[in-house]
């Protein structure tokens, strides 16, 4: 069943888990407190959780708004604290735009575009640190699941892409202000900067002839990749366009989805696991299943009275965190066959969960359970053994049927 950590304004963090009741379409949440509420306020609000399973071992990471950072591992129904530190470089009125939990370390990065990884001690071993300079002003930074690569989208900041190995090499190289006073000056020649493999370009003027502003709010990377020059990536933009790159085909986007996001513009954008799917939400109350093949939206969810500010996809299902104060676990269904065929199921809202406290973040455990699986193989083969047995069964019929004929035939002869 799925299995759920989310975090609030106030700093709590908590497990969520489901299970499914009698009616297959009845849900039931089960919730722990694993950190409390800080007594502080909204400066321990939590902006961002990140998971990381290696073995039997799992360990979560968190940053708040005051630029603490913490690493717990999570077993047991108590989270036992690995490592603490504080970002020094988050300043007041910035926020943290990126975390990711690896093998190597953990990954932060801010709006002001500090970016820090950060190597806890293991085996008694001091902690350590490496930072890179990065451009201000941005709004989401992703790291690839291979770690070799990461990207970054902001305000009046293009979409880019960059190689983890060499950025950091350059880091070490290089003071923080000349690399930034470097960077104004490269960008102004639209050369790309140490450690960066691509940029995008800006989209052409509009119908007035007026420049287009860049304003990338969120942003995936949409499929794993060989090579580190060659990536799939997606963004949402402030006036609600879903675009989506081709950094071997070219700098502008290879698709441009406009008005996909209905109010606010796209807040947050998530890959699923189905074949073709994207989910999308704004600043509104829309949270929608797209198709990447043609963009068009194959399904929304209905019930949402609130922003969705972060959402979790889970294999067939997917949790959602909204101002609202409600963390909503949501069924989900792939793209039709062919893109344009009309969507047969729709995801539907499986179980409204209310918090005392407004989350602002919610990430999946990433473990699948075996047995529903394998009771779904053993059903399945249990189908196939009755539908064997009804076969047999007519085959039979048929025989002894046929078997009259001849006998009432030989008695009229």
């Amino acid at each position: 069943m799925p299995h759920f950590f989310s975090g609030d304004e106030l700093g709590a963090i908590k497990s969520i888990s489901y299970a499914q009741g009698d009616n297959p379409k009845e849900w039931k949440a089960s919730t722990t407190i694993l950190v409390p509420a800080s007594t502080s306020g909204h400066s321990k609000s939590i902006q961002n959780l990140a998971l990381h399973s290696s073995g039997p071992e799992s360990l979560l990471s968190a940053v708040r708004a005051d630029g603490s950072a913490s690493l717990y591992n999570t077993e047991g129904a108590s989270l036992k604290v690995v490592h603490e530190w504080k970002e020094s470089k988050l300043k007041e009125g910035q926020r943290f735009v990126g975390l990711e939990s690896t093998e190597k370390g953990i990954y932060t990065c801010t709006s002001n575009g500090a970016l820090r990884l950060t190597k806890p001690g293991q085996d008694g071993g001091e902690p350590s640190s490496s930072t890179v300079t990065l451009p201000m002003r941005l709004c989401e930074w992703r790291l690839s699941k291979d770690e070799n690569t990461f990207a970054y989208g902001g305000n009046e900041v293009e979409l880019s892409l960059w190689d983890t190995e060499r950025a950091f090499s350059q880091g070490k190289e290089a003071p923080p202000q000349s690399a930034s006073a470097e960077s104004k000056k490269r960008k102004r020649g639209d050369q790309l900067l140490p450690g960066e493999i691509w940029r995008a370009k800006n989209v052409p003027n509009d119908h007035l002839g007026l420049r287009q502003p860049v304003h990338n709010t969120a942003l995936t990377y949409l499929q794993p990749s060989t090579s580190t020059s060659h990536q799939h990536l997606l963004v949402g933009t402030a006036n609600g366009n879903i675009r989506r790159y081709d950094t071997r085909a070219a700098r502008r986007p290879v698709a441009d989805w406009k008005g996909v996001g209905k109010t606010g513009g796209i807040s947050t954008v998530e890959k699923g696991f189905h074949e073709h799917e994207l989910f999308v939400a704004d600043h509104g109350c829309t949270l929608a299943a797209l198709d990447l093949r043609n963009g068009r939206t194959i399904y929304s969810y209905k019930g949402l009275a609130g922003a969705v500010s972060s959402i979790a996809p889970a294999h067939s299902f997917l949790a959602s965190a909204a101002q609202d104060r409600f963390v909503r676990l949501h069924s989900t269904f792939g793209p039709p066959a062919e893109a344009g065929q009309q969507q047969e199921h729709k995801g539907e809202v499986l179980d409204k969960l209310y918090m005392k406290v407004i989350p602002t973040v919610i990430v999946w455990d990433g473990k699948t359970e075996g047995s529903s699986a394998e009771a779904d193989d053993g059903a399945e083969g249990e189908d196939d053994v009755w539908d064997a047995m009804q076969a047999a069964e007519s085959e039979s019929e048929d025989e002894a049927k046929t078997s009259r004929r001849k006998e009432k035939k030989s008695r009229t002869a």
